[in-house]
């Protein structure tokens, strides 16, 4: 079984690729790929056809899947992407920031 590092509706910051940098919430978790979708990040076109009369078809943006190792878990405290410890607190797993000690 694999392990991916961050969750639905965690906020990442790409780290590396074309949108390095740019920061967005976790959107779809796919840990047997090892991918995850985040919104704002790895734009890309698709064309759609009208399924149902009176539907427009035409070109969208949707998120492209991107995988987990390009992107960490932004920490609002240091403004910046953190790797994160495992705390107990209260009979309850908390992920903190390594370098400030922030929930995340």
């Amino acid at each position: 079984m694999k392990n991916i590092h961050v969750k639905k509706d965690d906020t990442v910051i790409v780290i590396s690729g074309d949108d390095k940098g740019k920061q967005g919430k976790v959107l779809e978790v796919s840990v047997e790929e090892g991918k995850v979708i985040v919104e704002g990040i790895n734009v890309q076109k698709k064309h759609v056809k009208p399924r149902k009369q009176g539907d427009e078809g035409g070109i969208i943006n949707v998120e492209g899947a991107m995988y987990a190792d390009k992107v960490m878990l932004y920490c609002p405290t240091c403004k910046a992407g953190r790797r994160y410890a495992t705390k107990v607190e209260n009979d309850e797993k908390v992920r903190v920031c390594v370098k400030c000690g922030t929930k995340l």
